[in-house]
């Protein structure tokens, strides 16, 4: 745990005040209140439709919230354009890549300039390039080309060209094999320490999560129902029984639904 996520005189880079953000009727965000703090790995957990993807986007100006506020270097970016949000420092790496598929890989990097304020293309190309080696590799081949895990490594290495003091992550290591998971995990942890990029990260793979963050939050049907730092949510009953691997165990005839959890 860095000291960035628990200086309480600090003030915050990214704080998230009370917002509430729907889906026509449907509130998918019920008062959320968030903290991250500069030089800081947050981690946001939840099940699928807890509302994990929905915060990252009301952060980035995607949505917008019926109620509440954003600030990012104590600005308010609440309700704003996403450009002008990525124009301030904020860099979103969506669920899903969303590379373009037609561009080459250079060309998708670059793409990721538009939003920086400072600094040269060609320095960052190479930075992106020494994180990501095979990235170099296929420079000039199309996006759609890439497997899987590379198109990963294409997109968080955009986010990187805009040079952001704050990079959400949303399920970077969807779909990947455990090997490049551990490969993602350990590229987020560098860009952090060496760097200096404050991630907010999403993940349903709460073990690589909790290893790499050091402060997180736990989501439920819209809400913050737990936040700590990482060593104690790993130490949680709650944790370890509904997020790092009870469901897998089989036991016969046990529930995991059944069990009630201390946070309701």
């Amino acid at each position: 745990m860095t000291v960035a996520q628990t200086n309480d005189n600090e003030s915050p880079l990214l704080e998230v005040r009370n917002i509430e953000t729907y889906y026509g009727p449907v509130m998918a965000v019920r008062g959320v209140s968030m903290k991250v703090r500069r030089g800081s790995i947050v981690t946001l957990l939840g099940g699928n439709g807890a509302g994990k993807t929905t915060i990252l986007k009301t952060i980035s100006g995607a949505m917008e919230p019926q109620k509440g506020t954003v600030t990012l270097n104590g600005e308010d970016i609440t309700r704003k354009d996403p450009d002008w949000v990525a124009r301030q420092g904020l860099a979103h790496v969506p669920e899903g890549r969303e590379v373009f598929p037609f561009l080459t890989v250079v060309e998708n990097l670059c793409m990721g300039t538009w939003a920086r304020r400072v600094g040269s293309a060609a320095e960052d190309l190479e930075l992106v390039y020494s994180y990501f080696p095979i990235l170099k590799s296929f420079a000039h081949r199309q996006a759609e080309y890439l497997s899987g895990g590379q198109q990963q490594m294409l997109a968080i290495g955009r986010g990187l060209m805009a040079r952001p003091d704050v990079m959400l992550l949303d399920e970077p290591s969807l779909g990947l094999a455990p090997k490049l998971v551990a490969e993602i995990a350990n590229i987020i942890v560098r860009l952090n320490r060496e760097q200096g990029v404050t991630i907010l990260l999403i993940e349903q793979n709460a073990k690589m999560a909790l290893e790499v963050a050091d402060f997180g939050y736990v989501l439920e049907n819209g809400r913050i129902v737990m936040e700590d730092a990482t060593e104690r949510l790993k130490a949680s009953t709650d944790i370890q029984a509904f997020y790092l691997g009870m469901k897998e165990q089989g036991v016969r005839g046990r529930r995991r639904w059944k069990q009630r959890k201390t946070w309701r």
